[in-house]
């Protein structure tokens, strides 16, 4: 099987060879980190270790150019409204049109990135920004409404240039939207706000059958689950989640996550990052303790949660791709003695 079979039988509670292992997202100066600590030289991690390839498109969806000052009343939605302009064509994927033959015959999943979340929509890149946002929410909740739902209707109409032409295998949302013991808003608001806002953009992806609809998160979103899936979202992908307070501890632990929700979620990643950190037993327990049982339920892709970083020996990452390699050989090979 290729890279793309195993993640569309993965993802439909299929039987592939194994499942995907996609490589976390490793930086140039993880690599040249790496070379002085034993990596071959003119080796990359895909010729070292079992990795899938996936390829995700960035939508441009950010306002260009970019606010200097971000308006604060519906007054100000004109200059917003000529900024979002779907017919752009340098908002369209890098190579346009020449990537769309060469992405019909890929072996590899396709994923398209449609969305920055709630803050990001809403230009939060500082302390500062945050706080008026904060404000405006509480104070003229019907502009911050009318702004995603300028978003939510621009990206809707970009994504109309792209799906007629690619078939692609996935769609991501991010949403950055929690601290370390939960959301910073609540899930009645988020559902109000966001969710609302982004059903013009899940329409495109129905009716264009784009089956499966990722929520990517970080630290702890768990109480916003539920919200997830009475929109549609079939797909958890959390990210950044070892580092959760003492109120939210494990509160995205995947086992759990998957006895409460079951078969409607499936799930993406789910190892913690900081055990690479670590040391190998520290590694052993955290993918023999996890993988297993999330790999006998199906729907699932090991992954660790977060980008690999300087700080992460390739000892260590070396050690854990071979383990996870081996984890996910096995319990395929189980998975199929068992059928």
């Amino acid at each position: 099987m290729n890279s793309r079979q195993r993640f569309q039988k993965t993802i439909a509670y299929g039987r592939p060879d194994r499942p995907p292992c996609f490589e976390e997202g490793i930086r140039d100066d993880v690599i040249r980190a790496w070379r002085q600590q034993g990596m071959p030289d003119g080796k990359t991690p895909y010729a070292l270790f079992e990795i899938d390839r996936r390829k995700e498109i960035a939508l441009e969806v950010e306002p260009r150019p970019y606010p200097r000052e971000w308006p604060a009343s519906m007054a100000g939605l004109e200059m917003l409204c000529q900024r979002l302009d779907p017919q752009d064509d340098d908002r369209l994927p890098a190579g346009w049109p020449g990537v769309i033959e060469q992405w019909r015959q890929r072996d590899y999943p396709l994923l398209i990135r449609v969305h920055h979340g709630f803050f990001q929509t809403l230009g939060v890149g500082d302390w500062r920004r945050f706080e008026d946002v904060i404000y405006l929410i509480k104070d003229d909740p019907a502009f911050v409404r009318e702004v995603l739902t300028l978003q939510g209707q621009f990206t809707a109409r970009l994504l109309e240039r792209i799906l007629p032409h690619v078939d692609v295998d996935a769609a991501i949302f991010s949403e950055p939207i929690s601290s370390n013991s939960g959301p910073l808003i609540s899930p009645k608001m988020y559902e109000e706000f966001a969710l609302t806002s982004y059903e013009p953009v899940l329409e495109v992806l129905r009716r264009h059958e784009v089956e499966t609809v990722i929520a990517r998160t970080y630290a702890n979103a768990r109480i916003l689950l539920p919200s997830f899936l009475k929109w549609g979202f079939n797909c958890l992908w959390a990210c950044e989640t070892g580092n959760t307070s003492e109120a939210g501890a494990n509160a995205m632990d995947y086992l759990a996550i998957r006895r409460e929700y079951g078969k409607d979620l499936r799930l993406i990643a789910g190892i913690d990052t900081d055990a690479l950190r670590s040391n190998k037993e520290t590694i052993r327990r955290e993918v023999e303790s996890k993988v297993p049982p999330l790999l006998a339920g199906g729907g699932y892709m090991p992954l660790a949660d977060g980008r690999i970083r300087v700080d992460i020996p390739y000892e260590n990452y070396a050690y854990y791709r071979e383990l996870l390699a081996q984890t996910v050989s096995a319990s395929a090979t189980e998975s199929w003695a068992l059928s």
